[in-house]
């Protein structure tokens, strides 16, 4: 039997780890940290230093390469096969490294729940046959981080949030009757392609980090710029995370901050 700890690590940044994620590490006989390439050196490098800051067992630390997503659309396909490709990594890694079983810890960006893919992943190894205990230590999210950063409420009084992503608010719009969206998974700037007259957006990515990045105004004034910092960030670093928050403005904006 392997049991399989979910842990949410925030955005990147050791403070953001609460106890209970802190306890499930030093608890698990081996966690597993993927490799994404050089080009995204930086994001193992985080995990080490999360590691190197919080174990004081002996819990075993093994790092694997992960598996590429095709570029090639059909985009649902694509991540199926690329679930499937980590999925099988994953037992190749449980096979050498538990093979008697016992408590292996993934540490995921955010919150395993929120815009992650860990659960299904996980849920393919069920479907497999093997012998898994799923547990989940929730993280604070990047939406989180974001609205904290600005210093501004997630919604309006009692009002509702839309949460999407980048290809969809790209192909398909604003969504009808919403207010606030947030967007996610975004590689392509779509909020150039928001027709909405008075917007507001409040931008951020590497947040936690020492190098975050924020921005924020009216869409039509900024997000020009968001999308030039953006590219220069992503040439510096070789990857990016970020995240945004569009919203309708009201006639009285004080409204939007009242909590």
């Amino acid at each position: 039997m392997i049991d399989l700890h979910l842990i949410g690590i925030g955005t990147g940044n050791p403070d953001h780890l609460t106890l209970a994620a802190i306890k499930a590490m030093n608890r698990a006989d081996l966690i597993l940290l993927p490799r994404k390439g050089e080009a995204k050196s930086d994001l193992i490098d985080l995990r080490r230093s999360i590691c190197d800051a919080v174990l004081t067992g002996e819990t075993r630390v093994v790092e694997f390469d992960l598996p590429e997503r095709a570029a090639t659309p059909p985009y649902l396909e694509a991540v199926g096969d690329w679930h499937d490709a980590i999925a099988a990594e994953w037992a190749r890694q449980i096979a050498a490294n538990l093979p008697e079983g016992g408590v292996l810890a993934l540490l995921v960006w955010g919150d395993p729940s929120l815009y992650d893919s860990t659960l299904r992943i996980a849920a393919r190894l069920e479907q497999g046959g093997m012998p898994l205990r799923i547990h989940v230590v929730p993280g604070i999210t990047s939406v989180q981080a974001l609205t904290a950063a600005h210093a501004i409420p997630l919604n309006t009084l009692a009002a509702p949030v839309t949460i999407t992503t980048g290809r969809r608010l790209r192909e398909e719009g604003w969504p009808a009757d919403a207010e606030t969206l947030v967007v996610m998974l975004d590689g392509g700037c779509a909020f150039r392609d928001v027709a909405e007259h008075g917007v507001r957006i409040w931008w951020g990515a590497y947040l936690g980090m020492a190098h975050q990045a924020l921005i924020s105004g009216d869409l039509a004034e900024v997000g020009p710029r968001i999308a030039e910092q953006r590219a220069a960030l992503r040439a510096e670093h070789g990857w990016i995370m970020d995240v945004y928050l569009l919203r309708r403005q009201l006639a009285d904006l004080a409204d939007c901050r009242r909590f």
